[in-house]
């Protein structure tokens, strides 16, 4: 039986768009693939409200995440943490040796421009990252309040980890200055894991030329140098499967309207955060709360485990806490083809099961 599932990823997928998976395969050198990939980056670029180059990875999101922090970091980076993704992103510059600070929020609580302003000041740093929505710890993190803190160091690259918020809230790519924005299509774009996505300011680009080591693969200024002279090929073989769903999902995300789409991703994280306050309790601060995962502290000690193995017999999914959260706060994602139906089945059944 399948699961629907109320997890951060992946996230349910409509038919029609897994159907599209089975498209048969064209050469990825061709004209109809260059076709292709400029169609679905000029609906990126109306998804993310940027007029910056897209360029596409055959990977999760952490692959662009390492990619970038790689290909941009001249001098010193600092990464700011809100939980187990931002942690990653300091990792990945540790074993690329990669010049690296890091500052970590407590988990629960965002990072405030103020914080931003303090590190960006010394003037050490040509790179700065943000984790915009952690999964971890239900945070949604205010990037038009760091934008206006940005705007005073305009020289230090600006990278940002929307994998799991874009497109279920809005980013203003261009309006908010954002140099490498990150997302991948197994959260809120509603598709098969497998690729990344992210889009990238000519500044950046400019600013990369000064790093010599930048790796080949997910190196951002080979994928641009390709995409940019060879008619929107890419300098590895993509995954044309997802390829082909993502253009046809992008039709139907535009069809709904990008603001009726956040729209309705805020009213579900509106329902789903009452919800956990009526039985448990919320976990992150919530003026600063994820619109597209609630993380939800356990305070009724209940199993999640064996919770789960209850919704799986009625057909539903939820996560459990993650790392150190583990049974300690759960989750319930609504994001992606979710609507507030679906959380108000998801939330009725936990009630039954458990007897609130």
């Amino acid at each position: 039986m399948h699961k629907k599932l109320f997890i951060p990823g992946p996230t349910e997928v409509a038919p029609e768009v897994l159907a599209k998976l089975a498209t048969p395969m064209i050469g990825h050198r061709s004209k109809d693939a260059s076709k292709m990939q400029k169609e679905i980056s000029e609906k990126l670029q109306k998804v993310m409200y940027t007029e910056n180059p897209i360029l596409l990875s055959t990977s999760s999101g952490s692959g662009l995440m390492e990619g970038s922090i790689r290909s941009l970091t001249a001098k010193r980076a600092v990464v700011f943490s809100v939980g187990a993704f931002g942690n990653r992103w300091y990792k990945m510059a540790e074993v690329n040796n990669i010049p690296a600070d890091k500052h970590e929020a407590k988990w629960g609580e965002p990072t405030t421009p103020e914080i931003v302003d303090q590190y960006l000041s010394t003037g050490k740093y040509d790179v700065f990252t943000i984790t915009h929505n952690e999964t971890s710890t239900g945070i949604m993190n205010p990037l038009a309040e760091i934008a206006e803190v940005r705007k005073k160091y305009p020289d230090v690259m600006w990278l940002v980890d929307s994998v799991s918020a874009l497109s279920g809230a809005k980013v203003e790519v261009d309006k908010l200055g954002i140099d490498v924005c990150i997302t991948s299509t197994q959260k809120a774009l509603a598709l098969p894991p497998g690729m990344a996505i992210c889009s990238i300011s000519r500044k950046a680009l400019e600013h990369g030329k000064q790093v010599k080591h930048r790796g080949w693969y997910l190196d951002l200024l080979e994928i641009y140098k390709y995409i940019e002279t060879k008619d929107h090929q890419y300098h590895a073989t993509p995954s044309l499967p997802h390829m082909f769903a993502l253009n046809f999902q992008l039709d139907r995300i535009l069809a709904e309207g990008l603001d009726n789409r956040f729209a309705r991703h805020k009213e579900m994280a509106e329902f789903t955060r009452a919800w956990a306050k009526k039985h448990f309790a919320l976990f992150p601060v919530e003026k600063y709360a994820s619109q597209t995962l609630t993380t939800i502290t356990n305070t009724r000690n209940i199993n999640v485990a064996n919770l789960n193995s209850e919704l799986a017999k009625v057909g539903l999914q939820i996560s459990n806490g993650y790392g150190d959260l583990k049974e300690k706060t759960f989750r319930i994602a609504h994001m992606g083809e979710l609507t507030l139906k679906d959380v108000k089945e998801v939330t009725a059944a936990i009630e039954s099961i458990l007897k609130l």
